[in-house]
């Protein structure tokens, strides 16, 4: 018999079977759109800390005072340390050869006022050069310059997130509020960036000179964090390692433990991506182990329906079918349920993917290699888990199975 009959024939008797073909391609279906999903929505986490990560700033290494670790997913202090100060950024700059550029500031979460309204928000003091460093930009007004550090200026760029708490419908720029008890007036509104990779909103800021938080505001000599910038990407190990050895010598540590944490944007990236990899991995492998088993059902459809044609493949081989024949009409047949399954599986995630764009946090990213693999996989299941079915088919002796009742 031709091929074309022989999937003729196959499509008319699987669609005779309607209820047994939608569960034997179930499992095929759920597997490759499982993995597809998988691998896409994935991708997207990991576009999406990558730019979180940049939107911390460019070729950024950041040095925190005291250890810290990560506590339900988010950095946290072990203990208050007051050794980290100004001058150690100065030493920075000017002892590391890899380093461009250096930013000393101080973060406390502090209630700001204004009129009626108020909220508790980040504030953040640092040196002018960190608008740069950090990679932020004003959409309205200005930052503040140099000389406003200097002077201990109460002036003040504040994120789009306190602007709709503390300022809904008003134009912040020109206005005064207070910080704690500290009046200030608004000269800038920051651009939008979003959340960082810990979760927290990084529009949810006040940005005031360092000088000013650390004297008029929080009355203290010490910082907490320097942002320093390597010279390009490929010095970020070098700087790290340069930073370590200059903070050290100031701290005069000797053999006591580091005072001080430093994070490696580089490094930061690599172990992100690394854990979203390994979920992805780790999920994307739970997906295959379904796409086999909708590898069994088909294997189990299969031989039930050996057993039920037993009359039908005796007849064909009585007016001349050979083997091969009744062989190559049930491998077709399985074929056709992985196929079905395969393109089904490939729609569906492929769809869900998209649904997730819509309604999630991040954008898959659709995986087209990811697509061709799955399906091509789900082929070669259907070819594998039919071949023992079509052999046992094959294998009927003619007049064995006329006799089936």
């Amino acid at each position: 018999m031709k091929l074309s009959g022989n999937l003729l024939l196959s499509c008319e008797i699987l669609s005779a079977h309607k209820l047994r073909t939608l569960l034997s391609v179930t499992g095929i279906v759920v597997g490759v759109g499982a993995v597809l999903l998988m691998v896409s929505v994935g991708r997207g986490a990991e576009k999406r800390i990558l730019t979180l990560i940049r939107n911390m700033g460019t070729d950024l290494v950041i040095v925190n005072s005291g250890q810290t670790r990560i506590v339900a997913g988010r950095q946290r202090q072990i203990e208050n340390v007051t050794t980290l100060v100004s001058a150690d950024a100065g030493a920075i700059l000017q002892s590391c050869s890899s380093v461009a550029a250096v930013a000393p500031a101080v973060t406390k979460r502090i209630s700001a006022v204004w009129e009626s309204e108020n909220t508790n928000t980040t504030m953040l003091g640092m040196s002018e050069q960190g608008f740069s460093l950090r990679d932020i930009a004003v959409s309205s007004g200005r930052i503040f310059y140099p000389e406003e550090d200097r002077a201990r200026r109460r002036v003040a760029v504040i994120g789009p997130t306190v602007v709709q708490n503390l300022f809904p419908g008003t134009d912040p720029v020109g206005r005064q509020f207070r910080i704690g008890q500290v009046p200030f007036e608004v000269i800038g509104v920051s651009s939008p960036k979003g959340m960082d990779i810990n979760g927290l909103d990084l529009d949810d800021i006040i940005i005031v000179p360092l000088e000013t938080a650390m004297r008029r505001v929080l009355n203290i000599p010490y910082i907490h964090t320097i942002y320093v910038q390597a010279r390009n990407s490929e010095m970020l190990d070098r700087a790290e390692a340069e930073i370590t050895e200059v903070l050290r010598r100031q701290h005069r540590l000797r053999d006591k433990p580091d005072d001080f944490t430093i994070q490696n944007q580089a490094t930061l990236l690599d172990t992100e991506q690394e854990t979203t990899r390994s979920m992805t991995l780790l999920i994307g492998s739970v997906a295959g182990i379904s796409l086999l088993v909708g590898g069994v059902g088909i294997l189990a459809v299969m031989l039930i329906s050996v057993g039920e044609r037993r009359k039908e493949i005796g007849l064909r081989r009585a007016v001349g079918a050979s083997r091969g024949d009744i062989r190559t009409q049930f491998l077709i047949e399985s074929v056709i349920l992985a196929f079905a399954g395969g393109l089904l599986g490939v729609i569906g995630g492929m769809a869900t993917a998209l649904a997730f764009s819509v309604l999630g946090y991040w954008e898959p990213v659709i995986s087209w290699p990811t697509a061709v693999v799955g399906f091509a996989f789900s082929v070669s299941v259907g070819i594998i888990f039919g071949i023992y079915p079509a052999v046992r088919a094959a294998g009927l002796e003619p007049i064995d199975a006329l006799r089936a009742e």
